[in-house]
């Protein structure tokens, strides 16, 4: 069993939730149109809104999938090419939820550099299907784990981005690379956000295959049925 057929699977399981995939694609809107007014809270308030959207569809799936992974473990599966056919499969859908916002941004607004705008949607989804793969870990439970989620976005919103605690939350890069779409910074804010990107990225997908294979790995080796394993 291959990547590509993981992701296959991941994606079907996503379109039989289609109330889910429907608030996925509804509420970056609603965070859009809140502050349409203005130009640059508009924009960051999309990419939060994309990035709570697609967190909460990877914790979604890392919950309802968590017994099949083990069952498909226990038949000879190997946990690392389980976790990238999630992700990539979460990654896929997320990426074109950006492609549909991107067109929304790129028909409604005069953006100074519009690209910028496709760099941050691209990179909020990157960070936040690890991320939501991790509160799976730690929650599993759906409505718990996306209220945390919630309460991590609006943290972003509510801290001083400009102040040193702000670089501790995981989308702090919206704020620089979103500042950078607009030209309200220069190419600076822009290597700032990516370094930042760059960095959380590499935590959240390093903490989130770590614990995939942890708990997938001990399910393998016990070769017990998966349904009498129970995280």
């Amino acid at each position: 069993m291959n990547v590509w057929t993981i992701a296959k699977i991941g994606v079907k399981e996503t379109l039989r939730r289609p109330l889910a995939l429907f608030l996925v694609f509804l509420l970056p809107l609603v965070f859009y149109l809140v502050r349409l007014d203005v130009q640059w809270q508009a924009i960051r308030l999309l990419a939060i809104g994309v990035g709570w959207a697609v967190a909460t569809l990877s914790l979604f799936s890392g919950v309802v999938s968590s017994q099949l992974d083990k069952r498909l473990c226990v038949m000879g599966a190997r946990p690392s090419v389980l976790f990238a056919g999630r992700h990539l499969a979460q990654a896929g859908i997320g990426l074109a939820v950006s492609g549909v916002y991107f067109a929304v941004v790129a028909t409604t607004r005069d953006v100074v550099r519009l690209p910028a705008v496709g760099l941050l949607l691209v990179t909020t989804v990157l960070i936040c299907v690890p991320l939501g793969a991790l509160m799976s870990f730690a929650v599993a439970k759906e409505l718990e784990g996306a209220l945390a989620l919630l309460s991590i976005m609006a943290l972003q919103l509510l801290v001083d981005p400009d102040g040193s605690k702000a670089k501790l939350l995981p989308l702090w890069s919206t704020r620089k690379i979103s500042a950078y779409a607009i030209g309200a910074e220069d190419a600076g804010a822009l290597r700032e956000g990516m370094l930042h990107f760059l960095l959380v990225f590499a935590l959240c997908a390093l903490a989130a295959w770590g614990a995939s294979v942890m708990r997938l790995g001990i399910v393998r080796a016990s070769g017990l049925p998966a349904a009498a394993q129970e995280s």
